[in-house]
């Protein structure tokens, strides 16, 4: 079975996500990128927007990557159905996984190093969500 991965970034997160896009790929990953194509200066909410849709219409997880990461996090959890987690260590990816079912993991490649994304990256496509009594509390979110 394929394992499908989307990406998307801004200007302030395109060499974060240029880097992790191999690396996902040498993971096993399909990686589709929803832009931008260029470090142009650009409006995060649109990657956002073309982000959520992807993961809500294919079932599949999302990473999003700004400055901060911060953006791109309000951005994507606007949208119903989707639960973006900011993270910014191991233990953030690991948790958002287990107990939140997050399917959008969000980076700031102006706070977090390459590697450190990496590994995150990692750990957030790999952990699985732990259901049981963590899907009530998930269930809370859409008024279930």
């Amino acid at each position: 079975m394929s394992k499908k991965v989307c990406i998307g970034s801004d200007h302030a997160g395109y060499a974060l996500k240029q880097t992790l896009i191999p690396f996902l790929s040498a993971l096993g990953w399909t990686v589709e990128d929803v832009g931008p194509a260029c470090t142009d200066s650009c409006d995060y909410p649109v990657f956002a927007q073309k982000l959520c849709t992807m993961v809500l219409e294919e079932s599949i997880p999302g990473i999003l990557i700004c400055g901060t990461g911060i953006g791109m996090s309000m951005a994507a959890n606007r949208h119903e159905g989707i639960r973006a987690a900011l993270c910014t260590n191991e233990f953030h990816a690991r948790a958002t996984r287990q107990h939140n079912n997050a399917n959008v993991l969000c980076l700031g490649e102006r706070v977090t190093g390459p590697g450190v994304a990496m590994e995150l990256a990692r750990i957030f496509l790999e952990t699985p969500f732990e259901g049981g009594r963590h899907q009530r509390r998930i269930d809370l979110f859409d008024g279930k």
